[in-house]
């Protein structure tokens, strides 16, 4: 997709004014410049345009309040000078896996007062020799070079992530709370279920002695049915040989 109509998509119908974040990475700028980005953008803070295919920032528009610029996997080798003018708030910027080679070329980053952390990792100029410590000395305000600083200490998470962190923990000895509330309620509801339990088996051992009861009683019916039919077939047996018997007398007459 070509990185105007990326640009275009991401607006999702806001007025650029209102965008404080814009993600375009894996575009395609036509002609290695930056494309669909206009100084209308005046609450960006968070900027990443990441293998988009461009060598050049020369057309960046002014991003005052741009903080956080992503633009690795690119081809630049240079014109870094137009970002102390067009962003100077910018504290963290991502060159990695781009073309530069020299150190002269970052050197223009020395305007950029606010900058404190930089990548550099896969470019040309993270081999030379004393990389690391020759940065930190042409950039005295940055804290953070690839991610360690110059004690070789990890960059940690930020105090606004500590924050939100601290927020959702809740005061001491809640979560605890919660937990023998949960653990009562489920005592309850155990002890209600015996109860219940209880209750059914009852109710199931009473229906089963009515159940028995009835059946008992059908058995007797059952017997007292087929003693009358019994009676009946002795009777019927009668009937028929009366008939007979009237005859044989007819006959002796």
């Amino acid at each position: 997709m070509e990185m105007k109509k990326r640009v275009i998509l991401e607006l999702r119908k806001r007025n650029p004014a209102e965008v404080v974040e814009l993600v375009v990475d894996n575009c395609r700028s036509s002609d290695g410049e930056v494309e669909g980005l206009t100084d209308e953008y005046t609450e960006l803070e968070i900027l990443s345009m990441v293998n988009v295919g461009i060598s050049s920032l020369s057309k960046l528009p002014s991003l005052p309040k741009l903080r956080k610029l992503e633009v690795s996997d690119n081809t630049i080798s240079g014109g870094l000078d137009t970002l102390a003018e067009k962003c100077p708030n910018l504290t963290y910027l991502n060159l990695s896996g781009n073309k530069i080679k020299e150190l002269s070329t970052i050197e223009t980053l020395q305007n950029l007062k606010n900058l404190k952390s930089l990548d550099l990792y896969s470019c040309e100029v993270s081999t030379l020799d004393d990389y690391r410590d020759s940065v930190f000395e042409l950039l005295p305000q940055l804290t953070y070079l690839d991610g360690y600083d110059q004690e070789d200490n990890e960059v940690p998470d930020s105090e606004a992530e500590n924050d939100d962190d601290d927020d959702e923990a809740g005061p001491p000895g809640g979560d605890d709370d919660d937990d023998e509330d949960e653990d009562d309620e489920e005592g309850s509801e155990g002890d209600e279920e015996e109860e219940v339990g209880l209750s059914y088996l009852m109710k199931e051992g009473i229906q089963d002695e009515e159940d028995d009861g009835d059946y008992v009683e059908e058995e007797e019916d059952e017997d007292e049915e087929e003693e009358d039919g019994d009676v009946d077939g002795v009777q019927g047996e009668k009937r028929k040989r009366d008939p007979e018997d009237e005859g044989d007398d007819d006959d002796d007459e």
